[in-house]
């Protein structure tokens, strides 16, 4: 991937395994509302995966660089999703989402496909508010699956502080489990 330039934003150093954060925040509906707040409660050199599918185009970019200008501000990551050309054009480290830098995979099968990103978010371990009732891979089947990644693997799904102790995991992402909800 290409040095991300931005009238908006500084030219930054690509996603790559070097600097792949181990903490992940990812924006959601659910959490706009205390995005500032979860941003700076994050460790200096985590990252921010930044979704917002909610928001029209025009809006959805004029919170991306509010957001990411507050992230930057506590040397974090800050990943897109989207595609990397749209990436690159809003001054992102990298993309997020199948066949990106930060890629995601539900199986095994979908693990594959990871080959090449700097990391892959395999979900969901634990039951989520983001799918309720849906299947989960629990923490043996995670980890199984896991072993076999190409790339370094982001635990996600249900996460927080507590669960990621229990699973002894080192990288992992929340929605839920890293925004204060109250």
């Amino acid at each position: 991937m290409a040095r991300c330039y931005s009238a908006m934003m500084p030219p930054r150093q690509p996603l790559s395994l070097l600097s792949l954060p181990k903490l992940w925040l990812i924006s959601d509906a659910r959490n706009d509302a205390v995005l500032e707040r979860a941003i700076r409660a994050m460790p200096p050199g985590s990252g921010l995966i930044y979704r917002h599918y909610h928001l029209p185009p025009a809006e959805r970019r004029t919170r991306f660089r509010a957001l990411a200008r507050i992230a930057r501000g506590r040397g974090m990551a800050v990943v897109l999703a989207g595609d990397a050309a749209m990436a690159r054009r809003w001054g992102a480290d990298g993309a997020y989402g199948a066949r990106q830098a930060l890629a995601t995979a539900h199986s095994l099968r979908e693990l594959g496909r990871a080959k090449g990103a700097a990391g892959v978010l395999l979900s969901p371990v634990f039951p989520t508010r983001s799918h309720p009732g849906g299947r989960v891979l629990g923490a043996v089947r995670f980890r199984l699956i896991a072993a076999r990644s190409p790339v370094p693997v982001i635990a996600l799904g249900g996460m927080n502080r507590a669960r990621a102790r229990a699973l002894k995991w080192p990288r992992w992402a929340a929605i839920d489990g890293l925004s204060p909800m109250h």
